[in-house]
């Protein structure tokens, strides 16, 4: 059997900081935990959504940070590792708003990243 701490700690780590990104409208964070290449896929207020990694944290930004002091809401639901490769689900909310999103991760040089992200806006 592999021991997959590490790499559990690691992507948990890269979550932490994808939705502290996006709650805090953090830039740093939000290019810390997604490749440059990757795409933000989803229906957002019924209207398809296909982003660039540039376009999401504009969109981000331009919503600006939550309050000082606000505790962001996440959980891992799922997590599925495969060598290099992982997929979460994980849910979480942002500006009073409930996500499910499925973020595919591969292993780059040591470090995990977000390679897509595709959510659901719950309603």
């Amino acid at each position: 059997m592999i021991d997959q701490t590490a790499d559990i700690a690691a992507i948990t780590r890269v979550v932490e900081h994808y939705v502290d990104g996006m709650v805090f409208a953090d830039e740093s964070l939000l290019r810390e935990a997604f490749h440059p290449s990757c795409k933000i896929i989803g229906h957002y207020h019924r209207e398809l959504e296909w982003l660039s990694l540039d376009e999401f944290i504009g969109a981000i930004k331009a919503e600006g940070p939550a309050e000082e002091g606000t505790a962001p809401f996440w959980e891992i639901r799922t997590l599925d590792i495969t060598g290099d490769s992982a997929v979460a689900k994980v849910v979480d909310d942002y500006l009073g708003m409930r996500f499910t999103d499925y973020l595919s991760l591969l292993k780059i040089d040591q470090q995990w990243v977000i390679i897509n992200k595709l959510y659901y806006l719950h309603v």
